[in-house]
């Protein structure tokens, strides 16, 4: 049997040899080198060395299978033959350099959302089963209208739905102040700050019944409810910020004034730039979309079907609600209702794909959830907990989006009522559109299922990004 001496000389080698490693770490299983040309790595010659279980690529990081107990005798034994070695953190430190602009963010986002995904897919459950079960129809099969629901009741269900996506700014700006090196308990502050009722609450402004606060006579300011990557950028530089505090202010003064610093900076350019800019640019999109809406063939489907989970992502969906009230207000009926409801059903159905066509018991558990929850209306969770992760199921997912869009706004579908999609949303279509909408919700969940169940997700993409993050 060959020894572990010579067995880390051999892999040396393969590599492409000492000068060609930046360094060298382990984890439970593992050998992690960060090597500088991968070409010069020789895969078969790796594969065929006495105890190797398996090697892969990922993120200029060659990581390769020893299994556990293992893997510890061959770092040390590589680290005696002189390559550098670097703790496992250190190493994730590099990885993250790795890649190119596009997947670093991505990569960084999902650091910051996967943490909160579980709150996020029970909210939407809860979400979803409240719309269902208070809407008239559902309460007519036990002899039951709206106005029997006790009030305490619903507001307890109000609770259940509403905390997470209210408090939900809070929730980014903990996340991003922890990935990025900020405290935390910061980011919880700054986010609350930014949803603090004494600002008018951003689904009351979009609806319409509240308006924005002017500071200094021309800047809008308003809550940020439900809001993603206002709070994803204002929990970035605040880190920022609080590091640059952390690091010139006297060690004396630092619990005084860094966090007051912080806050005091960040509530500034929080409240004060990044929130009206963004609502700025849902004014904008509004105008977009109202345009969109008189496109001839189609076209008005396909592209906000193809595009409105986009927005999703950044938070400025919240706008649409005023669109739908004027839509319901001024002809009926709501036929914005039926197009997003397809953007909604195609993030679902390739979220459904992943889940179906991976091996990953942690990844089942995570996908079949986000999928219900889409599926019930509310897509964060299959966003930010699988689709995007992974880049082309959510890429699949807005052409099942699409496509759907189009089937509805070709069939004129008419909601007749707003805030519920999907499943609960067949409610709203109770008349002679109900079986058009069922197969236009199929079309989308369909055509996503199908594209990213054959071309969008392997388990190697899993595991490469298991392992750069691992």
């Amino acid at each position: 049997m060959v020894d572990n001496r010579e067995i880390a000389q051999q892999v040396i080698d393969a590599i492409g040899g000492k000068d060609n490693v930046d360094s060298v770490a382990h984890c439970a299983t593992r050998l992690r080198i960060m090597v500088k040309d991968r070409e010069q790595v020789d895969d078969s010659k790796i594969e065929d060395i006495e105890k190797v279980k398996g090697v892969f690529y990922n993120s200029g990081q060659y990581q390769i299978i020893f299994g556990t107990g293992t893997v510890n005798k061959i770092y040390n034994e590589i680290i005696d033959l002189g390559l550098p070695g670097t703790s496992k953190g250190e190493m994730k430190e590099e990885t993250k350099q790795q890649g190119n602009a596009f997947q670093r963010v991505i990569r960084t986002f999902g650091d910051v959302f996967v943490p909160i995904i579980p709150v996020l897919v029970a909210t939407g459950l809860f979400m979803g089963l409240r719309g269902l079960l208070t809407q008239e129809q559902v309460l007519g099969l036990f002899g039951l209208v709206p106005e029997d629901i006790s009030a305490n009741f619903l507001l307890y269900t109000q609770v259940l739905t509403d905390t997470a996506f209210a408090f939900l700014p809070a929730l980014v700006a903990w996340s991003a102040f922890r990935v990025f090196g900020g405290s935390p308990v910061i980011g919880i502050v700054l986010g609350l700050m930014l949803v603090n009722p004494a600002l008018p609450n951003a689904y009351a402004v979009a609806s319409g019944d509240a308006s924005p606060i002017y500071m200094l006579g021309f800047i809008p300011v308003v809550g940020y409810q439900g809001t993603v990557l206002p709070a994803f950028i204002a929990g970035y530089i605040g880190a920022k910020v609080e590091k640059w505090f952390r690091k010139n202010v006297p060690e004396s003064l630092d619990l005084l004034i860094s966090p007051f610093g912080t806050l005091l900076v960040m509530s500034v350019l929080s409240l004060f730039i990044i929130g009206p800019v963004f609502h700025s640019l849902e004014e904008v999109m509004l105008d977009i979309v109202v345009w969109l809406l008189e496109l001839p063939f189609g076209l008005a489907g396909m592209i906000i079907g193809g595009t409105h989970q986009i927005l999703v992502i950044t938070g400025v969906h919240h706008i649409f609600n005023f669109l739908e009230i004027q839509l319901l207000a001024n002809t009926d009926v709501n036929p914005f209702n039926g197009i997003i409801t397809m953007g909604i059903a195609g993030q679902g159905g390739a979220t459904l794909a992943v889940a179906m066509k991976t091996k990953s018991k942690k990844l089942k558990a995570l996908a079949y959830p986000s999928a219900l929850s889409a599926f019930l209306g509310i897509t964060e969770p299959a966003i930010f907990g699988v689709n995007l992760r992974y880049i082309k199921p959510f890429v699949f997912g807005l052409v099942g989006g699409a496509v759907g869009g189009f089937m509805a706004d070709i069939l004129n579908l008419e909601a007749t009522g707003m805030a519920v999609t999907v499943i609960p949303g067949t409610l709203l279509y109770l008349n002679d559109q109900l079986v058009w909408y069922i197969l236009a919700n199929l079309l989308s969940i369909g055509v996503a299922f199908t594209l990213t169940y054959l071309f969008g997700y392997t388990d190697k993409m899993r595991e490469d990004m298991e392992g750069s993050n691992a």
